[in-house]
């Protein structure tokens, strides 16, 4: 497993450039407003989204798991736990089929466990944008977790 941090940027190709300077690699993917870096040293999912209104921001967080096995078992032992997830979903999201739950955090930050299952030409969509607005109005959460209102 790896970590993930998806960060906001405001100008993509500097960005990349920098990045690639910093961690001395270059992006494994690359899409108008849009690069992935994995990172061997240490081991680190780079995402960045080029976007002006909150450059400089985290866009979200995750963990990439090296099976779908590993994040249906993060589902159920975070469900066990309390917290609402997305549950364990099939996917189109940033260019990658993926099997993924989401989480959002005390501070609203978005936590995904995800497997990459293949590329994809296209960019998906949010599902979890829909997940954080039902968590921030507090619709379906009985759970009493510290991150809902």
């Amino acid at each position: 497993m790896r970590l993930q941090l998806a960060l906001d940027v405001s100008e993509i190709d500097e960005a990349v450039a920098f990045y690639s300077e910093l961690f001395d690699t270059q992006p494994n993917k690359r899409k108008p407003g849009y690069a992935n870096f994995v990172i061997e040293n240490p081991p680190l999912k780079l995402v960045l989204f080029e976007n002006t209104d909150n450059a400089g921001g985290i866009n979200h967080l995750g963990v990439e798991a090296e099976t779908s096995a590993q994040v249906e078992a993060a589902e159920a032992r975070l469900d066990d736990s309390g917290l609402d997830t997305t549950g364990v979903n099939d996917t189109v999201c940033c260019y990658a089929g993926k099997t993924e739950t989401w989480v959002i955090g005390p501070d609203q930050e978005r936590w995904g466990w995800y497997v990459k299952t293949s590329d994809e030409a296209d960019f998906g969509t949010d599902e979890i944008a829909e997940f954080k607005s039902a968590v921030k109005a507090g619709v379906g959460n009985d759970s009493g977790s510290a991150y809902c209102p």
